[in-house]
Parts: structure tokens; sequence; C-alpha cells
């Protein structure tokens, strides 16, 4: 009994160190961003009584993965500036959404259509996780930035795309004002919280 008991534990026990093995089952090459489930949404301090929360609805991203090499990863992101999301309840009364997104003392959509992150470096950090250090360029100033980045999961075939797929979650905080971006600091706070939802599908 003690023979069998000892077995069915060695068995379990690779079971699970086979299912943890490879955290990126899927296969090397090009993968894009599916914009349907993914979200980049930030967070600024609003006179220290709250953070104010809105999003970008239009993004692009490009991919290049090899699980064998996750280290050597490279991501391309192109943001629209136009496609700012603020949910004011009184848009009858006023397109703050426009506000934000066009003025000059704002984003400069007009004048800086697109707001772009190229990775330069990727360290693991864990089975799962990385800092992926970049290039940010907004407001036409580009700074480097670093991301905490967690892959939540991967899969040879994504049920619904039917697809390989990867799916990650990322945070970052930047200083609005290294770029360019002053407007009403620091009663509107300067550190802007941004966060990632991120899947992808092999192209």
């Amino acid at each position: 009994m003690i023979r069998t008991a000892l077995l069915a534990l060695a068995a379990c026990a690779v079971a699970i160190s086979t299912a943890r093995a490879e955290p990126f089952d899927v296969p090397a090459g090009n993968y894009k961003l599916d914009p349907t489930h993914a979200s980049l949404t930030w967070k600024i301090s609003h006179l220290g009584l709250s953070y104010y929360t809105a999003r970008f609805t239009k993004m692009t991203a490009d991919l290049t993965f090899d699980p064998s090499q996750p280290g050597k990863s490279v991501i391309k992101v192109s943001v629209d500036p136009k496609s700012i999301r603020t949910d004011y309840p009184f848009a009858d009364k006023k397109d703050f959404d426009k506000i934000l997104s066009m003025g000059e003392e704002w984003f400069n959509a007009g004048q800086h259509p697109t707001i772009s992150f190229t990775s330069t470096n990727v360290e693991m950090t864990g089975a799962k996780t990385a800092k992926v250090t970049g290039d940010l360029t907004l407001l036409g100033v580009t700074k480097p930035v670093v991301l905490d980045v967690t892959l939540n999961n991967a899969m040879r075939m994504q049920p619904f795309a039917k697809k390989p797929a990867l799916g990650f979650s990322g945070t970052t905080t930047i200083n609005r004002s290294e770029f360019g971006l002053f407007k009403f600091v620091p009663v509107i706070g300067d550190q802007v919280q941004i966060l990632i939802e991120a899947e992808f599908l092999a192209s």
C-alpha cells in the first residue's frame, strides 16, 4: 500500500511539473493585438480626492515572440489619442473627450496624431513575469518607460479565434510633465498610472 501511495504521489508530481513546465506553449512568430480583448486605461489624481480614470479605445500592436527565448521579444504599439473616452456625464453640454484629445494643452492630437511605444529590452523576472523597457513617444517627446508585465495565459489554439494566443497584463507609471503635459500640475496629478490588458493572436 505504501509503495502504491508513493507511486501515485510521484505520478501527481510529474503531472503538475509537466503542466507548469511550458508557460509559453505557443509557436514562435508574429502576433497581433486582438482589439476586441484589449484595453488601455489611465488614472490620475484629481485634487487628491480620487483617481480620475479614462481610457483609449483605438490601438494596434505587433509582437514578435519566440517561446524558447521570451526575453528577446519585441513589441510595437500605436495608440490613437483621438480615441480617448472619459464617460463625461454631460456630453450634450461639453465634448470633454474632444477637449482632452485635441486641446493644445492636452493631447494635441491634431499636431501629434499618434502615441507610440517600442520595446528595447525584455528582462524576465519570473516564469511568467517580465520588465519590458521601451521608448514611449507622447506629444513628440520620447522617453524610456518600464512596464511590469505578466503573462496570464498562452494557448496553442484559442477556442474561438482558432489561432495560437497570448494574454498579458501590464502596468507602469509616468510623469506627464516630462512629456510636456503640464496643465493643472500639481492640482491635477503629475503621475499617471497606466493599466494594460492585451490578448494577441498569431498573424
